[in-house]
Formats: structure tokens, C-alpha cells, sequence
């Protein structure tokens, strides 16, 4: 299922509080014109409002190929790193139909919401979307990944883990490849988030300054930082 406006169009279902509907604030600048219909901004809980994200997922020099770091950077509408639109959004169930995760995971999220979100620079769909290059381990960094080839490039809205904060628009996002469940392995990010290691390209291991990352969810389901927290706007 391909989603046109939305990329986290389930998130605005299940918040209750329409964490993708109240965001709309922002269309002149959430990304460049050609992509302006269709983006998305992903912002941290942490750094940001969705009156003011702030900061926002962006693809790292904006190169478009498998191994790209996603990365936090301005909102911007003029850099098409910035681009990201939705790839696909449902049930956790629908994607274990279609053997994108595992029925472990299927077994603890498959009420919840789960999405993919494809790098679209001005617009022009890549088929690759932010995920994991291995199975989820701690401070493992988000990279560009074929779109619907595994668990790595799924995201759950895991409002079971923060309810008090998703009734405001802010949640984990949880990897499809989790192997933890008890603390599943989350998008996370801090201003430090680079220092725990960086990427391979061309043999060498290299830091991406303010690169995303997952780890343990922590502080579930009543005091979930911040940095673990995650919020849409268009």
C-alpha cells in the first residue's frame, strides 16, 4: 500500500490528537517545492514542536544510495536532503502477511501502526527508505535501505510504550527488526548521537555528526526520554 501525503498517516489514528493533522503549520518550509505536497518532516520530541520542529530527519549530503546515513539537520525548503515521504503505512499484522517482520514481532505490535519512509528528493522517489544495514543492536546507525525488502526499513508507532505521550503526538518508533522486546530498539537521538561509532564507505569507519540512531527503549511505558520521542509535521 502506497501513500500519497501522509507518511505516518497512521500515527494521526492512533494519537488521538491528530499528531499529523494539528502539524500543518510549517508548508512553506517543511521541504523544497516540487516536494511540498507529499513531504513529511520527521522531528525529535527533544529539539523540537510540531509549531517548530526545528531539526528534522535528513539524508546526510543528500546522496541517494544504499548506506547513506540519515542524519538531524535543519528544516529546510530549499535542500533536498530533507525530502522523505511515505513508502507505506498499516498494521504491524499487514506486514508480517507480506513476511516483512517476524511473527515475534507480529505477536507484540501487530494492533499497532507501523511505516516505511522513502528518501524523495525534490520529489523523485529513490526506493530507498530509512532503515538498518543488520538486524536492530544498540547504537546501530539509520542508513538508506531498499524500500519493502525487509523488517530493517519498518518503523512501529508504538504508542503502548509512551501512552501519555502519544495522546499528544509524540511516540517511539520502534525497529521492525527488534529482537527486544521488553526495551525494543528505538530511533533515538542526541547532539552526541555521532560519537558512538559512524559508518563504513570505502573501507573506512566515518562519523556522521548528529546521525540518528536505534538503542533500547528506555523509561517504557511511563518516562520514555525525549531523545526516544518522535513527532511528524508537513
Amino acid at each position: 500500500m502506497t501513500i500519497k501525503n501522509t507518511a505516518l498517516a497512521a500515527a494521526a489514528t492512533v494519537t488521538m490528537v491528530g499528531g499529523l493533522g494539528a502539524a500543518g503549520t510549517l508548508p512553506a518550509n517543511a521541504a523544497t517545492p516540487e516536494c511540498r505536497e507529499s513531504c513529511i518532516q520527521i522531528y525529535s520530541a527533544k529539539f523540537g514542536t510540531s509549531a517548530q520542529p526545528n531539526l528534522v530527519e535528513t539524508v546526510y549530503r543528500g546522496v541517494a544510495r544504499v548506506g547513506q546515513p540519515t542524519a538531524m539537520y535543519p528544516v529546510s525548503k530549499s535542500n533536498p536532503a530533507g525530502d522523505i515521504v511515505g513508502h507505506r503505512a498499516g498494521l504491524v499484522s499487514d506486514f508480517y502477511k507480506d513476511r516483512l517482520v517476524s511473527a515475534q514481532v507480529n505477536k507484540h505490535y501487530g494492533n499497532l501502526n507501523a511505516v516505511e519512509v522513502e528518501y524523495a528528493p525534490h520529489g523523485k522517489r529513490t526506493g530507498l527508505c530509512a532503515g538498518l544495514a543488520h538486524t536492530a543492536y544498540q547504537n546501530e546507525g539509520l542508513t538508506l535501505q531498499k524500500c519493502g525488502m525487509s523488517a530493517k526499513t519498518v518503523w512501529i508507532i508504538d504508542t503502548a510504550d509512551s501512552p501519555s505521550t502519544a495522546s499528544q503526538g509524540h511516540f517511539p518508533l520502534v525497529s521492525g527488526s527488534t529482537t527486544n522486546f521488553a526495551h525494543p530498539y528505538a530511533m533515538t537521538f542526541t547532539h552526541d548521537s555521532y560519537r558512538h561509532g559512524g559508518y563504513r564507505h570505502g573501507g573506512h569507519r566515518t562519523a556522521v555528526p548528529m546521525q540518528i540512531r536505534v538503542a533500547r527503549l528506555m523509561g517504557n511505558p511511563t518516562h520514555v526520554p525525549a531523545s526516544q520521542l518522535w513527532g511528524t509535521t508537513k
